[in-house]
């Protein structure tokens, strides 16, 4: 891969991930070059986990993957975006996208509407 990505010190980058059939944010994760390099292999979507400090297969525990359609960089090349088909919910507390929980202007959280897709407890439960 030839592209000019800037990378942050610490060799990451932020990925936005959408819907590419509705448009709606998913989520956003951090990518390293070998993450990147193996979406692009693969047509899946890879990802490094700051938290755990390793290299991950969106997907590889719940079955929820993300098929990449299309992949841009922004026009100062440090921050990625990708339109996915996606597989289940994108989130680990089972919803849709990450951005579930909407927040009025005074920073209070409104009622969560929208209904998971999948039990996590079931769904991570037996992979761990």
């Amino acid at each position: 891969m030839n592209l000019p990505l800037k990378f942050t010190t610490d060799g990451l980058i932020p990925a936005i991930v959408q819907d590419a059939s509705t448009g709606r944010v998913l989520m956003m994760a951090w990518m390293n070059a070998t993450s990147l390099q193996s979406t692009l292999d693969t047509g899946l979507m890879h990802y490094w986990s700051r938290s755990r400090q390793k290299f991950w297969l969106k997907g590889e525990t719940s079955g929820h993957t993300q098929k990449v359609v299309k992949f841009h960089a922004d026009c100062d090349m440090d921050t990625l975006l990708f339109e996915v088909e996606q597989t289940g919910g994108a989130c680990h507390t089972g919803h849709q996208s990450c951005f579930f929980q909407e927040i009025d202007r005074n920073g209070n959280f409104l009622e969560v509407t929208e209904t998971r897709l999948f039990d996590p407890a079931e769904t991570y439960a037996a992979k761990h």
